[in-house]
């Protein structure tokens, strides 16, 4: 299986232990990328705030240049990316005069697209391309006694439900649960982190944040599983403000690549797990079985 990469800008900045972690267990699995050449940032979701039409064309830029590469299919792991290039790819779809204006700015530039190409998610692949059974088949260290919340944000399947129920979206769910962690329920699965409202209104951001975090921990989770850079910011980065506001109830927040890696057996330093701000640390149970028979003995 072979698939144009688009990375974006945040697996290359804050958010690349998603990228560190998301290529090894590809690769694992036998799933083949090849990242985009000359991609440009798809604008993310501000950027349509600002001026919609100049935001489609940018993300058209690089639907245009992965149709252009011949792989028939483009993974975009970021949230924001994903939904963003979805929307372009819609946009070109179901409004002509945005066609139009798309279609001349890119002709400008030698590019064209035709609107068709399909964009898709990790999870998607993960689930529909590869499969649950050859996941299972590749788990040595099974994680057993893990509690985890999945928790999937607000961009992953909404407005576009592509692969998963817009409300209740459960294939994360089943990724864990192959891994052999316990999922905990989790109804704040799809709410939003506060986006950037941690910077800009800081009050009500990190409200918001702790919310999910006191919500993780009241379920009796050990550890958040989030699919989105942004989601794994603002659950990890605010951990002192939280605390400081609302007390001791915070979790810590991993990319569910990573928590794939490590049910791989791959070694913990080729998953980004040093970057986080609050460090996520589990053992298999048999490995911690004998220090926990001597602590009681």
């Amino acid at each position: 299986m072979k698939y144009a990469y688009f990375p974006g800008c945040s697996l290359k900045g804050l958010g690349r232990a998603y990228e560190e972690s998301l290529l090894p267990v590809l690769k694992h699995l036998g799933v083949e990328l090849e990242e985009l050449a000359d991609w440009n940032c798809c604008g993310a979701t501000a950027y349509m705030a600002v001026d919609e039409r100049k935001a489609c064309v940018l993300a058209a830029r690089n639907l245009a240049l992965a149709e252009q590469s011949g792989y028939g299919q483009l993974l975009a792991p970021c949230a924001a990316c994903y939904l963003v290039l979805n929307k372009a790819k819609h946009y070109v779809q179901d409004y002509p005069a945005m066609k139009a204006t798309i279609d001349r700015a890119l002709a400008t530039g030698g590019l064209r697209y035709s609107g068709d190409l399909p964009v898709r998610h990790p999870l998607d692949v993960l689930l529909n391309d590869v499969g649950l059974e050859a996941i299972r088949q590749k788990v040595r260290r099974p994680l057993q006694g893990l509690k985890v919340a999945p928790y999937y944000g607000c961009q992953v399947v909404r407005p576009y439900a592509t692969f998963d129920d817009q409300y209740n979206p459960t294939t994360m769910d089943r990724l864990l649960e192959a891994l052999g962690a316990t999922v905990v329920r989790y109804p704040l699965k799809t709410k939003c982190c506060g986006g950037s409202l941690t910077g800009t209104v800081p009050e009500a951001g990190i409200r918001m944040v702790y919310i999910l975090h006191h919500e993780a921990r009241k379920r009796g989770a050990d550890c958040i599983a989030t699919v989105c850079p942004l989601c794994q910011f603002n659950l990890d980065a605010y951990h002192a403000q939280v605390t400081a506001q609302y007390g001791p109830v915070v979790a810590p927040t991993v990319y569910f690549t990573q928590l794939m890696g490590l049910a791989f057996g791959l070694p913990d330093r080729e998953l980004g797990l040093n970057r986080a701000a609050i460090p996520f640390k589990w053992r298999p149970a048999q490995a911690a079985a004998p220090q926990a028979a001597a602590a009681t003995a």
